[in-house]
């Protein structure tokens, strides 16, 4: 039984938070951030706005996306780093706001790679034919544990949500292959603690660097494919200087690559589905393609998925 992605959809706060109203509020300026980031703008939500709240809207655009109700789940995954309170889960507060009465619900703490794992295990319960569809949901309100006197992290977050309906797909669809990985060692370079954000910006570089293109390229092989067979990659959008070191080792034009991050920054765990979402929207991604999803995030972790789009 093949595992894929039946519906997929996005929710972005409305208000927009530019490199121009930073240099306001911290000592750095437009050309700095772009150059070393990419990023030119980014969404912060409003103080009454919850992680689950911007969640839910992503879900609910998943399963219209996936002409399913709420009935239809049988599982909420969540993925954040910044659920609104230790318990209930978030997945718990989502099922309420969406009326997924039947749902189990749980979160995944995976930081910036929190949507692939829960991707791949989401693929487990479908597998195994324990549930047949399952609601995943990247949600993240990084504005609320960020910094805004630190320049070196401030610039770089944004909040938003991403969901994907997951369920059974014809046998020439869905996921072909993954690869997760962890390293604890590296914990104390990207960690939160207070409320705040921290992070060994030159360690976390060299490390993204390595590992998402190391990631990208196993999960290609893992499914049997070249890199040639690669129709779009989906990159955790964290540093357009990162998801370009992954673009050029897939050897892929950069029409063939997602970014967002100019204008929604580093949002975390929802950052790929976003991604995916907006490409779908826009037409870029054909039934049929193949795509890699990769990212990396704070534990350390990582994580790959390669998948044949389509129904």
């Amino acid at each position: 039984m093949n595992t894929g992605i039946l519906g997929i959809g996005k929710y972005l706060p409305e208000r927009v938070l530019t490199n121009s109203d930073l240099e306001k509020i911290v000592e750095t300026s437009d050309e700095w951030i772009v150059s070393r980031t990419g990023i030119k703008e980014r969404r912060i939500a409003s103080e009454e706005e919850t992680t689950a709240q911007m969640g839910a809207n992503a879900a609910l655009k998943a399963l219209s996306e996936a002409n399913l109700s709420a009935d239809d789940i049988d599982m909420i995954l969540v993925a954040t780093v910044t659920p609104d309170r230790n318990f209930p889960s978030c997945a718990c507060d989502i099922q309420e706001i969406i009326g997924a009465k039947r749902a189990v619900c749980m979160d995944i703490s995976a930081a910036c790679s929190g949507f692939m794992y829960g991707m791949v295990t989401a693929q487990q319960f479908i597998s195994n034919g324990v549930y047949k569809h399952i609601l995943l949901v990247g949600s993240e309100k990084l504005s609320r544990i960020t910094d805004w006197t630190d320049r070196n992290t401030c610039v770089l977050f944004g909040d938003g949500a991403g969901a994907a309906v997951l369920g059974e797909v014809p046998e020439d669809r869905g996921i072909l292959s993954f690869e997760l990985g962890s390293d604890g060692s590296g914990g104390k370079h990207l960690y939160e603690d207070n409320d705040k954000i921290f992070m060994n910006g030159r360690e976390v570089f060299k490390f993204a660097v390595r590992q998402m293109g190391e990631s990208a390229l196993s999960a290609i092989e893992k499914a049997g494919l070249q890199k040639e067979d690669v129709g779009f990659l989906i990159p955790h959008q964290a540093n357009i200087r990162i998801m370009e070191a992954s673009r050029e080792r897939l050897e892929l034009p950069l029409e063939k690559m997602a970014t967002t991050v100019s204008k929604y920054g580093n949002t975390s765990s929802s950052s790929i589905p976003i991604a995916l979402a907006e490409e779908w929207e826009n037409g870029n991604i054909q039934d049929g393609d193949v795509l890699v999803l990769v990212g990396f995030g704070g534990g350390l972790t990582w994580g790959s998925v390669a998948l044949k789009w389509g129904k």
